[in-house]
């Protein structure tokens, strides 16, 4: 690989002996991954058997096309190795409140709702109008039911969420240098002062971002760079000038090794943040840090801001009559309208109102006349074993229903919605009426099928 010369440079200098090794390792293929959806049963034995990522128990080492049943389900996503050790990191437990604050194309975004398991609150933004309508996309495909998805810059959430949450990653937007192996475009555009900037913008980041943790909490802190001055550099400057947080052990398995207190400052105490070297472990580059605040007393909190418009009687009543016909018995009682679409929302979020929210919640469905019609994010989001009302259909059905076509079926069971499953994975809602199920799969996800489940 033809790396930037100032780059070659600079990292003979900062890594002497290692960086003919570190240097050669651009010029090996790059590692794929992926990770099961916890959510997700009897999975196909290939996906499970698969080799696995030594820090992450849903991790393997292989890859899987995106037009599979597995992936269109929501059953695995496509994720690099190195990148999961963030999600890894971070490890929230069931029922808090955490923050994904630079969370586009949403892979970490998932990871954290694998461990939150339904529970919590998971408020994941994006900054960027485009990025933040990919990150949506995936939150839906993953079933992800505690999420509201903000579009916003951190300056103006920290004063909506002050000492609030249990959890805060900062996956920081970064000057790349660990992708280059992956993605060679990165390089065009690296330079010195490439990193400064990255640096720059880094540290306005994480002055906003650190108020947003409550006392006790902590923050995440990760880039997929090799940069002292946006990994080592950015945490000494962290506890040199917000004396209330600390920086925690990270456990390094998998060739996972210390930061490098001597790239910045030298306090030791930056040994306990982790470096991932593609030299060293299978993946790419990557730094993580995980900072803790001490404990103290925090602003208090007014209680929830209630997002949309209640349910009028009629619409709860074709709610109501959906969800006792098809899902069968579950808990929906924070409830909102935002025009004709219903969503529910998490409980204990503050008032969003000077926020752009780009979902509240998980969307249900649409209120249409005297009817009501489920959304594709609350197919992906139920749970099969549970639902009352499911059609269990074939490989062949499923690749018609993804092309956007009806099917017949020989033996038709009553008229109604179902929750369609194929291979037990959620794959939509469909409406039988005679022996044909209609397909309501959205247009702008329809294709038709190539790839295999094949792990490589």
């Amino acid at each position: 690989m033809n790396l930037p010369e100032d780059f070659v440079t600079k990292y003979q200098r900062l890594l002497g002996a290692e960086a003919d090794d570190f240097l050669a390792s651009f010029d090996t293929p790059s590692l794929s991954g992926y990770r099961t959806n916890p959510a997700h049963h009897h999975l196909p034995a290939a996906l499970t058997a698969a080799p696995s990522v030594p820090y992450e128990p849903l991790g393997h080492f292989g890859t899987v096309g995106g037009r599979t049943l597995t992936h269109q389900s929501g059953a695995v996503y496509s994720q690099e190795p190195s990148a999961m050790f963030v999600g890894a990191t971070a490890a929230p437990q069931p029922g808090e409140k955490v923050l994904d604050l630079c969370a586009a194309p949403g892979g970490k975004t998932t990871h954290l709702a694998s461990y939150l398991q339904g529970t919590g609150l998971l408020v994941t933004n994006e900054i960027n109008r485009k990025r933040v309508k990919v990150l949506a996309e995936n939150v839906e495909r993953f079933g992800v039911k505690s999420a509201v998805i903000l579009n916003e810059s951190p300056d103006r959430l920290s004063p909506v969420f002050p000492d609030y949450f249990d959890k805060v990653l900062v996956d920081a937007p970064c000057s790349g240098e660990g992708m280059f192996r992956k993605d060679p475009d990165a390089m065009s555009y690296w330079s010195l002062d490439y990193v400064q900037d990255c640096a720059t913008r880094q540290r306005e980041i994480m002055t906003e971002a650190l108020k947003m943790v409550k006392p006790g909490g902590q923050l995440i802190y990760s880039t997929c760079t090799f940069a002292p001055e946006e990994d080592e550099q950015m945490m000494a400057w962290v506890l040199d000038n917000f004396p209330e947080f600390h920086l925690v052990p990270i456990t390094k398995v998998g060739g996972v090794v210390d930061a490098k207190p001597e790239w910045a400052n030298g306090n030791p105490e930056l040994k306990k943040a982790a470096r991932l070297f593609p030299h060293l472990m299978a993946g790419e580059g990557h730094f993580v840090a995980k900072l803790e605040r001490d404990e103290g007393d925090a602003q208090a909190f007014h209680g929830q801001a209630k997002l949309g418009t209640p349910l009028t009687g009629d619409q709860r009543k074709l709610w109501q009559e959906f969800a006792d016909q098809v899902l069968g018995s579950q808990d929906w009682s924070d409830l909102v309208t935002v025009k004709d679409q219903l969503f529910a929302v998490p409980a204990g979020l503050p008032n969003l109102k000077k926020c752009h929210v780009f979902r509240p919640g998980l969307h249900l469905g649409t209120f249409k006349k005297n009817r009501f019609e489920p959304a594709y994010a609350l197919a992906l989001a139920s749970d099969t074993q549970a639902v009352k009302q499911t059609l269990a259909i074939t490989t062949d059905q499923w690749r018609a229903w993804v092309h956007g076509e009806t099917f017949t079926l020989e033996t038709a069971p009553q008229k109604g919605w179902y929750l369609l499953t194929c291979a037990d994975q959620p794959v939509g809602f469909g409406k039988v009426v005679g022996n044909t199920v209609k397909n309501f799969f959205p247009k702008g996800l329809r294709f038709t099928v190539y790839d295999t489940d094949q792990v490589i």
